[in-house]
């Protein structure tokens, strides 16, 4: 647990764990913290075993009471800005967020600020206090919609198993290229690329990775539709549907050269060659509450962009369908 000025928790040994080495049981016991900030406090004498100072490398055993008190410390060094946010709920332990498209997640190389980290930073600063400052899942620069940031460690550590145990619930919609014929599975393990370092793919050495998806609409050479995750894989959504060959409409990096329906108008041309994001929107959300077990669900509207090619893609439809009468 925490308070304003400190981290404490207390547990013993369960079987399980008996005979394991400290650092190794409490990072079992205190999945919310990094190996490196337990062995911090293990070897300062903040995290002791029956009231005595131990070393990370040694021996628990069942039933030994390990005790933790200690100084919450900034788990990040990122700056603090002044960036709005479009918060959808909001309480002590959680922040829901609609990200628009566009907008980085972490700091990173070629995006050291301005990142949605520095805006909770800014909005929220108890969360320099957690790991990634409370993200525990991330959408894609480019990808808009909905996700949710712990503000306490109690919520880091059940998001993180809610996600973990698949039972957090995030559904997408999308506009892929190619008319689907109807919904299916992708179950396909998905790992880094074996040539271009910074994409994803479908590899056989890849992570679990399911994705299910069924269709919403279908258009003269396009699909939308509606994907659920089960696993949280970089890029999945993505990855899986250029595997089906249907990549997104709009991606740069899995989508291949814009390929434009037959008897495109150039109404529908300058739309679908203006769309330089993947169309891809995190559109519902459902967890349990961290603190209080009670199922919650957010819903947030795709953005104007996604509403333009939807309608654009439909008036082709209609224009094919007056041509043919």
């Amino acid at each position: 647990m925490t308070s304003d000025n400190r981290i404490t928790a207390d547990f013993q040994v369960p079987p399980e764990l008996s005979d394991r080495r400290l650092d190794q049981a409490v990072a079992e016991l205190l999945p919310e913290h990094s190996r490196s900030r337990l062995q911090g406090w293990i070897k300062a004498g903040a995290l002791t075993v029956n009231g005595k100072q131990y070393k990370p490398r040694d021996k628990v055993m069942l039933d030994d009471h390990i005790h933790l008190d200690a100084e919450p410390e900034a788990q990040v060094t990122w700056q603090a800005e002044s960036i709005s946010l479009d918060i959808v709920y909001e309480d002590e332990h959680l922040l829901v967020i609609n990200k628009p498209a566009g907008l980085v997640v972490h700091p990173a190389a070629g995006h050291a600020d301005g990142t949605l980290v520095n805006a909770l930073l800014h909005y929220a600063p108890e969360v320099e206090n957690l790991p990634r400052a409370g993200i525990v899942h991330r959408l894609d620069k480019d990808t808009s919609g909905i996700m949710v940031v712990a503000r306490s460690l109690v919520a880091h550590t059940s998001l993180v198993d809610q996600l973990q145990t698949r039972t957090m619930g995030r559904e997408y919609e999308a506009v892929v290229v190619g008319t689907m014929t109807g919904g299916a599975t992708v179950d396909a393990p998905i790992g880094r690329h074996p040539r271009e370092r910074k994409k994803m793919a479908v590899v056989p050495s890849g992570k679990p990775a399911v994705t299910h998806y069924r269709v919403q609409e279908r258009f003269a050479a396009h699909t939308h539709i509606h994907c659920k995750l089960e696993s949280g894989r970089t890029h999945q959504i993505r990855v899986h549907l250029a595997h089906v060959r249907h990549p997104l409409v709009g991606d740069q990096m899995y989508g291949g050269r814009l390929r434009l329906p037959k008897g495109s108008t150039d109404a529908l041309r300058d739309v679908l060659a203006g769309f330089h994001r993947q169309a891809l929107h995190a559109r519902r959300l459902t967890l349990e509450h961290p603190v209080n077990r009670e199922t919650l669900s957010w819903e947030v509207a795709r953005p104007s962009d996604m509403d333009v090619l939807i309608e654009a893609l439909r008036a082709h439809v209609r224009e094919i369908a007056a041509d043919a009468y």
